[in-house]
């Protein structure tokens, strides 16, 4: 998995946008508003933060070495997942996936109708 990769693939989302709002290399990428996603644009090898149930961000901590507590973010709600190749990029995309929807489900009602609309 590389960084622009994953950065099209969240964006490719519905009511997805991207801004650089702590520093000139952290991407976020939002719902709605609502951040799902963060990486560096500079760190080598590259890494992103995705949130995450709490039961399955467990889960995948103890399936993955590469697949840590969110750095600098709520450690039960939030991953970093290290890109060094031993988690598939399949698995990294459903990771997106469901990202984006924790978020959306947290959305009030009529963001959520709006969304389905879209």
């Amino acid at each position: 998995m590389d960084v622009e990769t994953l950065k099209d693939y969240a964006l490719s989302k519905p009511s997805t946008t991207s801004d650089f709002p702590f520093d000139e290399e952290t991407l976020v990428i939002r719902v709605m508003g609502k951040i799902f996603a963060l990486m560096s644009l500079n760190d080598s090898p590259s890494r992103v933060n995705l949130k995450c149930d709490p039961v399955w961000a467990e889960v995948l901590r103890q399936s993955y070495a590469a697949i840590t507590a969110g750095y600098h973010m709520n450690k039960r709600h939030w991953n970093t997942i290290l890109f060094d190749d031993t988690v598939p990029d399949d698995e990294i995309l459903e990771m997106v996936d469901h990202a984006y929807e924790q978020v959306v489900k947290g959305l009030p009602k009529k963001d959520r109708e709006r969304l389905k609309q879209s």
